[in-house]
């Protein structure tokens, strides 16, 4: 295997998701295709960069203990290296000495020359005297309280830790946060999505237990069944597609209606929206306010023989400017991501619990214009992909205060059973609330929620 190749890529996409903000699941294609990796050397790549990033902060503890410093003071640059060398000597098979001597260069080139690379050989060697179970305890001795010693050896920030257990207890579900958290470090089965009307589920693929457009397949690259099928076969996780059907599905359609989705980048939900559509005789119109985004939405949906005009506005002005025009509109909020943790791990890293008020506010407005945008009868499917209760309960408590008898909330657990292929866990929600919450280690999908809101 070309190791060192793969290195060179897991290191250039940390170094991009640490300094420039970049999202790993975007870069690293990119990165393996340039490198020109075979499929071997491109899942090892995969993995180290994924591996990585999700166990960053556990990492981060080791790597503070070991040079006896906070990472805070070690240049980013070298810092990117020793989380890859201890990535590599503690949860892989990758031989200790190839590990250290191959992170070392990383921080000799990357971070500075000999004094880099003397400070980053003696921090390594140090990891390498102690297994991973010893390093659990160093980091466990050290923490501060219970929740920061579970956030240590989780790898997840104390409050995303705070904020899932909260979820969890407003389910009467407290005690399944460990497996929750396990979860979240676990690689997700890749889930695949054949667009209604448009595909079928291969034959020598497995359906996955909910979705009725989801399977998976035996292993391997994707990219070829996605190529010979013209992009009506594609990956999209479960969660995602459920909640998009949880839309489309929620009440029959009648011919003719126009749909919207708000938000909609990078446009998986938007090109089955159109499937569906198309197959119930539906009209459809898109969003994105990011022009590049909105490029991605304009190239999911041009599998589907549909006319969707994609526009790219603010969501709440194009909402505003289409009052009453709507059957149905997807908010598919910004958020904080959290419940997408196992695809996009950096996103632990990337928000605070600052960034949560400004979020619920847009989310309220958000779907407060797109409740206007309705017609009366129509429904709004707000979602996301976080089980944040000020994303999800909180925000749809606000919005059905402010709409008064204006709305209805509809059950979208029970749209979502009707939904699914088989039995679906969905407990209630402590306030009362129909919204649907999905879970990684309940179901095997983001955790999305999904609520429904009907105009009177």
């Amino acid at each position: 295997m070309n190791v060192q190749g793969a290195r060179a890529v897991a290191y250039e996409v940390l170094r991009a998701v640490s300094g420039d903000e970049a999202y790993a699941n975007l870069l690293l294609p990119h990165a393996i295709t340039r490198q020109k990796l075979d499929a071997k050397d491109a899942g090892l790549a995969t993995e180290l960069t994924y591996g990585t990033l999700r166990r960053r902060g556990t990492y981060d503890a080791i790597i503070a203990s070991a040079a006896d410093r906070t990472v805070d003071r070690i240049d980013p640059a070298v810092l990117d290296a020793l989380r890859l060398g201890v990535h590599q000597l503690l949860s892989t098979r990758v031989a200790s000495h190839a590990a250290v001597n191959e992170s070392v260069e990383l921080a000799r080139r990357h971070g500075g020359g000999r004094g880099a690379a003397g400070f980053a050989n003696a921090v390594l060697r140090r990891v390498s005297r102690d297994n991973p179970g010893q390093w659990m305890q160093t980091i466990s001795a050290a923490a501060r309280s219970d929740d920061e010693r579970l956030g240590l050896t989780t790898s997840h920030p104390v409050w995303i830790v705070r904020a899932l257990r909260r979820a969890l207890t407003a389910e009467g579900r407290a005690d399944e946060l460990d497996g929750l958290l396990e979860a979240d470090n676990v690689a997700p089965r890749v889930a695949m999505i054949a667009l209604p009307g448009l595909a079928e589920v291969p034959d020598d693929a497995t359906p996955t237990r909910y979705a009725p457009t989801a399977f998976t397949t035996r292993g391997g690259d994707p990219e070829g069944l996605i190529r010979s099928s013209g992009g009506t076969i594609r990956v999209q996780d479960e969660g995602s597609q459920l909640a998009a059907l949880a839309l489309s599905r929620a009440l029959p359609v009648r011919e003719g209606e126009r749909w919207l989705d708000l938000c909609a980048g990078p446009g998986g939900k938007t090109a089955l929206l159109a499937a569906e559509a198309l197959a119930h005789g539906a009209t459809l119109d898109a969003n994105e306010i990011a022009p590049a985004r909105a490029g991605l939405v304009r190239q999911a949906v041009a599998s589907v023989p549909l006319d969707v005009e994609v526009s790219e506005e603010d969501g709440r002005e194009r909402a505003a400017r289409m009052p009453g025009e709507y059957d149905r509109v997807l908010v598919d909020a910004p958020c904080t991501g959290i419940g997408a943790l196992r695809r996009r791990p950096e996103a632990r890293w990337r928000k605070t619990p600052a960034d949560v008020p400004d979020l619920t506010a847009l989310q309220q407005e958000l779907v407060l214009a797109a409740f206007e945008a309705l017609k009366p009868g129509g429904v709004v499917a707000y979602v996301t992909c976080s089980p944040h209760l000020a994303e999800t309960s909180g925000v749809l408590a606000e919005v059905k205060r402010a709409l008064g008898d204006a709305v209805e909330e509809l059950d979208a657990r029970a749209v979502v059973r009707e939904i699914a292929e088989a039995e679906i866990d969905l407990p209630d929600q402590a306030d009362g609330s129909l919204r649907a919450q999905l879970w990684p280690h309940r179901h095997g999908t983001d955790a999305m929620s999904i609520a429904l809101l009907r105009k009177r």
